[in-house]
C-alpha cells in the first residue's frame, strides 16, 4: 500500500486511506452509483461526485459535493479523489455505447487516482463475466471465460484491479450481483422487458424459461451491502470478490408471479403473461447494436446462474446481509418505475428514501460523466 498524503497543513494528522470517510463516486447519477452515494451520505460520509457539463466548478447539493469533470479525463478524476479513502467506480459509457473504446480508459483513470491515495476501489461486478462453462453455480474463484464482448471487457477490468491490488497500489472490493430491480434501476430487464416503465402493467413479458432459475438483485439491498463492505474495508485482504445472492428465482417464474400478484392487489386487475420475442433479435442484429447485444445475453436466460452469498455473509458477520422480502421489493420497484399509482393504498412501502428522486421519467440512469444516454441495453448494471 502506498498512500500519498493530500495537501495538509502541518497540524493535521497524516492521511490514512483506511480510516478516511471521504468517498468519490463515479457514476453518482446512475442507479447503483447514486444509491451507494446516498447510503454513504446518510451514514455520515463526505461524498464527492464527478459530473460532466456543470456550469460551476463545484456545487453542494443533496448533501453531496458535485464537482465538474469527466471520468475520461485523468486530471479531473485525480483532483476529485484527493483526500478520498474510497473510490466507487460505477460509471459506464454514455448509453452503454463504445464500450471497447471507453470502459478501460475510464477504469485506468480511477486506478491512477486510487494509487495516488492508496484508496480502496469498489466495483459493482456483473454476471456476464461468466460463460456457460461456469454455470450453474459459479463461485468467487471460478474461471471467467465470457462469451460476450462486454463480458470480456469486464474480465479485463477485474484483472487490472487484481494486479494493482497485488502490487500494493490500492485495495479492491468487487460485489457481483444479478439483474438489478428496484428504485434507481431504470435501464434493466425489469423495467424494459418484464414491465414497461411509466406505463400501467397490463402484461408481463417473460424473457426466461419456466424451470430455469434466474438471479435478481434489489438495488437498495445491494447499495446497503456495498456501504457495509466499505466501512469494513480494513478487515479483509487487499483484493476481495463477493457474490450477492439477492433474490434467487429458483424456477424462473417467481418474479413474474410476484409482479402479477402485486399489480392485482393494487389495481384489481391481473396482468396477462407473455413471452419475450427472442426470435426478433437475429433478424435485427446485423443492423441494430441493441438487438445484437441482447442476443449475446440470451444464455443467461436459458441456463440457471446462481450466486451463493455464503462468503459475503461470513465477511459481514453479525451485521448480516440486507434482504428485502420479495413482495415489498417488487412493489417498491413497480412504484419507482411509474407502473403503479403511488397514491393508491399499499401494504408495503419499503425504502421510501431510496425512491425519492428516481422516477422512471427521470434521467436517473444517465452516467455522471456523460450526456443523457440513448436507449440502452437492459443489463445487470
Amino acid at each position: 500500500m502506498r498512500p500519498i498524503s493530500p495537501t495538509l497543513s502541518g497540524t493535521e494528522p497524516p492521511f490514512d486511506p483506511l480510516s478516511a470517510r471521504t468517498v468519490l463516486v463515479l457514476g453518482a447519477t446512475g442507479g447503483i452509483g447514486g444509491s451507494v452515494a446516498r447510503r454513504l451520505r446518510d451514514a455520515g460520509w463526505t461524498v464527492r461526485a464527478l459530473r460532466r457539463g456543470m456550469s460551476t466548478a463545484q456545487e453542494q447539493r443533496d448533501g453531496m459535493l458535485w464537482l465538474r469533470g469527466e471520468a475520461l479525463q485523468r486530471d479531473d478524476v485525480t483532483a476529485a479523489a484527493r483526500g478520498c479513502g474510497v473510490i466507487v467506480h460505477a460509471v459506464n459509457p454514455p448509453g452503454y455505447q463504445r464500450w471497447g473504446e471507453l470502459v478501460l480508459p475510464m477504469l485506468d483513470n480511477t486506478l491512477a487516482a486510487a494509487t495516488a491515495q492508496g484508496a480502496t476501489v469498489v466495483l459493482p461486478g456483473t454476471v456476464y463475466n461468466f460463460g456457460p462453462d461456469a454455470l450453474p453455480c459459479p463461485s468467487e474463484a471460478s474461471p471467467q471465460q465470457p462469451v460476450t464482448r462486454k463480458g470480456a471487457i469486464r474480465v479485463e477490468m477485474e484483472r487490472r484491479l487484481q494486479q494493482g491490488a497485488e502490487r500494493g497500489d490500492f485495495r479492491v472490493i468487487i460485489l457481483r450481483a444479478g439483474d438489478f430491480f428496484g428504485p434507481g434501476a431504470v435501464n434493466s430487464w425489469f423495467t424494459q422487458c418484464l414491465v414497461t416503465a411509466g406505463q400501467p402493467v397490463r402484461k408481463i413479458q417473460q424473457p426466461g424459461r419456466d424451470g430455469v432459475g434466474h438471479q435478481w438483485a434489489y438495488l437498495p439491498d445491494v447499495a446497503e451491502t456495498m456501504k457495509r463492505l466499505i466501512e469494513r474495508r480494513a478487515d479483509g485482504p487487499a483484493f476481495t470478490r463477493f457474490h450477492f445472492e439477492g433474490h434467487w428465482d429458483a424456477d424462473g417464474t417467481r418474479m413474474a408471479e410476484t409482479v402479477r400478484r402485486v399489480v392485482a392487489r393494487r389495481t384489481g386487475r391481473s396482468p396477462r403473461m407473455t413471452r419475450f420475442p427472442w426470435w426478433v433479435l437475429p433478424l435485427g442484429a446485423p443492423f441494430v447494436t441493441l438487438f445484437r447485444e441482447m442476443k449475446e445475453m440470451r444464455y443467461l436466460w436459458r441456463e440457471p446462474l446462481y450466486l451463493s452469498g455464503a462468503a459475503l455473509a461470513q465477511a459481514l458477520g453479525a451485521q448480516g446481509v440486507p434482504h428485502t422480502e420479495w413482495e415489498p421489493a417488487v412493489e417498491a420497484a413497480l412504484e419507482a418505475a411509474g407502473c403503479l399509482d403511488a397514491s393508491a393504498p399499499a401494504s408495503h412501502r419499503p425504502d421510501a428514501g431510496a425512491t425519492a428522486g428516481f422516477t422512471a421519467g427521470a434521467a436517473a440512469n444517465a452516467n455522471a460523466d456523460g450526456p443523457t444516454p440513448q436507449p440502452a441495453l437492459p443489463l445487470p448494471h
